[in-house]
């Protein structure tokens, strides 16, 4: 059984993102949709959401956002990377990316 901060704490998380999500969709559209792994229709929904349909979307018990990663050998990539600091980000983006369209 979820107990009551564990709840509090998934929504919590969920209002959190839900805003990041309407805020990196009004300032850039395209890249937003990438980021989110969204598609159109889905963007446009979010940024029409008022505060408080936004707020009434984050109570539910379910965590509304998910790893983006379904393989555990991406995950390890990520994490056990023992390329040099200035190619790591860039490593990590096109794994995120190659995710990304795997799931399209």
């Amino acid at each position: 059984m979820i107990t009551d901060t564990l709840l509090s704490e998934i929504q919590d998380i969920n209002l959190t993102y839900l805003l990041l999500a309407q805020r990196l969709l009004k300032e850039d559209y395209a890249t937003a949709l990438f980021r989110l792994k969204i598609n159109a229709a889905m963007g446009d929904l979010l940024l029409s959401l008022s505060a408080k349909q936004l707020g009434r979307l984050a109570r539910i018990n379910q965590l509304l956002c998910r790893l983006s990663l379904d393989d555990a050998d991406q995950l390890r990539q990520l994490t056990h990377n023992q390329r040099e600091q200035g190619m790591s980000q860039t490593h990590a983006a096109l794994l995120m990316a190659s995710a990304s369209y795997q799931h399209a």
